[in-house]
């Protein structure tokens, strides 16, 4: 393939809205960027993928004022500029919608869309004038989202839509998007997906930025793919296939996305034995048995009662009715707790708030479950406690300077692998995983499905709840169907498909 290639279809050929030329970004001991040739051009849908580290944040903190390049040169509309603050590029026609939204919960829908914008009458804010705008804004997306309305009391993809109004209320020609779908439904990506076309026919250009490569071939007009710092390709997006973006993203082939699975374990006592489970709203009488050694994946549509039962088995939440049976011992488990103890570990959907604590070390957030481990004569062994998360680190290949580097400042594969550690170190039974890749790399996520599968193959039994269905495919030996809290079909290997399982998870088929 070509490094660089022409769009076709719906792309202007026209003088690009913006061009980088020769841009390098370097930061103590990392090349962030090196040399990176790039343009956007009006009416366009531009993807940028690679892995965490391939320096797409880079890429967007310069167009968005937040870093300096160290060399080269930036046009806009063909005229040299240098961005030295988010002002200025707004100035310049540039947005930036990052995927942990920026506005303010307490403010209404048209106060953040216009927020530090407001229109002055004499020293007063024009609230009639604001209004205007601000609605203005919204139908241009063609959307209807009440003005007055408190931010914190929307949709999360109402607040999307918030945000891209507040870009176009500051007349923006160039919109990025950062991971824009990581936390909406597949209806809610939709809508986003109409959205960014009516942006294109109307001439605004989208970066779109995203670990997930099918979305990437519905909406990308162009394909750009970063490594390393450096810019491998660019190319139109229908003169690629996904194994040659994968390819030019790791710089080897991942044809098959999945490892092999092991064969099926015996079906003697289940490793895990869950009765009528029943939590109020929620969930209501689910049965289900994962044995050992096994790989259950729990598909399902958001609000179908996945997190919910993976929360119940593991203590997390209280259940009101039903039983959980662990390597046959009836668990009455209180809290979590209790629940580490009897061998059971829940890798939760949002690691940053629920799976980590982002302010202390890797060390520090891989044994803080386990410090009693460590403990001897009334003193924490930090030594012991160093020697047992390095053998962690080096098996999992946690990429990190030092086990004294905050986790905060990890990508987000590496803050997954910290958060297994913390369960292999002393090793569950059973592990609970509620989205094991969500927004993390494909060259991660290969690394996370070869961990699930040695842990498989050691006789960990797993239940695996995801939303992306080719993930549930891949990585189930069988697969149990959620439909508003209960247990609709489970499929045995090799029977699912995506169109069976989604009639199931939209109540299609009865149970």
């Amino acid at each position: 393939m070509a490094e660089t290639g022409g769009p076709k279809g719906n792309v202007n050929a026209e003088m690009p809205l913006i061009e980088m030329r020769g841009i390098s970004k370097a930061y103590p001991g990392v090349q962030a960027l090196s040399g990176v040739d790039l343009d956007v051009r009006q009416g366009e849908v531009h993807a940028l993928v690679g892995e965490n580290g391939a320096g797409k944040s880079t890429f967007v903190k310069i167009l968005a004022g937040a870093v300096r390049a160290d060399a080269g040169e930036l046009l806009v509309q063909g005229r040299q500029v240098t961005i030295s603050s988010p002002k200025q590029s707004e100035a310049l026609g540039i947005a930036v919608i990052y995927q942990e939204f920026n506005l303010v919960p307490y403010l209404t829908v048209a106060e953040n869309i216009m927020l530090g914008r407001e229109p002055v009458r004499g020293l007063a804010i024009d609230w009639q004038s604001l209004r205007r705008e601000a609605a203005e804004a919204l139908t241009r997306l063609g959307v209807e989202i009440p003005l007055t309305a408190e931010v914190r009391r929307l949709s999360v993809a109402q607040q999307q839509m918030v945000e891209i109004a507040k870009a176009l209320s500051t007349k923006a020609r160039v919109i990025l998007m950062d991971e824009p779908s990581a936390a909406l439904t597949d209806a809610e990506v939709l809508r986003l997906f109409e959205v960014i076309r009516t942006l294109r026919r109307a001439g605004v250009a989208i970066v779109y930025i995203s670990h997930r490569l099918e979305e990437i071939f519905q909406i990308a007009d162009r394909v750009t793919v970063f490594r390393d710092g450096k810019l491998v390709g660019t190319a139109a997006a229908n003169e690629l296939t996904p194994d040659e973006v994968i390819k030019m993203m790791v710089g080897r082939s991942l044809s098959a996305h999945f490892p092999a699975l092991p064969p099926d374990p015996p079906r003697q006592q289940p490793l895990l034995s869950v009765r009528d489970l029943t939590m109020s709203g929620r969930i209501q009488s689910v049965s289900l048995d994962v044995y050992q050694g096994e790989i259950v994946g729990l598909a399902g549509l958001i609000g179908s009662g996945r997190t919910s039962l993976l929360r119940a088995i593991c203590g997390a939440d209280l259940y009101e009715k039903g039983t959980v049976t662990l390597d046959g011992s009836l668990l009455k488990l209180r809290n979590p707790a209790e629940a580490i103890d009897a061998g059971l570990a829940l890798v939760t959907e949002d690691r940053k708030n629920q799976g980590l604590i982002l302010g202390m070390t890797v060390r520090e957030n891989v044994t803080l479950p386990h410090l009693e481990e460590f403990v001897h004569d009334g003193r924490i062994d930090r030594a012991e406690e160093t020697r047992t998360v390095a053998r962690l680190a080096d098996e999992l290949h946690i990429r990190t300077p030092s086990l004294e580097q905050l986790v905060k400042n990890l990508s987000g594969g590496n803050q997954q692998k910290v958060v297994l550690a913390k369960w292999l170190l002393k090793r569950a039974k059973f592990i609970c995983f509620d989205e094991p890749t969500r927004g993390i790399d494909v060259g991660a996520k290969a690394e996370i499905y070869d961990l699930m599968v040695q842990l498989a193959q050691a006789g960990t039994g797993i239940l695996m709840a995801s939303s992306e269905l080719p993930e549930v495919l891949g990585m189930s030996m069988r697969i149990a169907v959620m439909c508003k809290g209960q247990l609709v079909h489970t499929f045995q290997r090799g029977e699912a498909t995506q169109e069976a399982i989604a009639r199931y998870a939209t109540g299609s088929l009865a149970a």
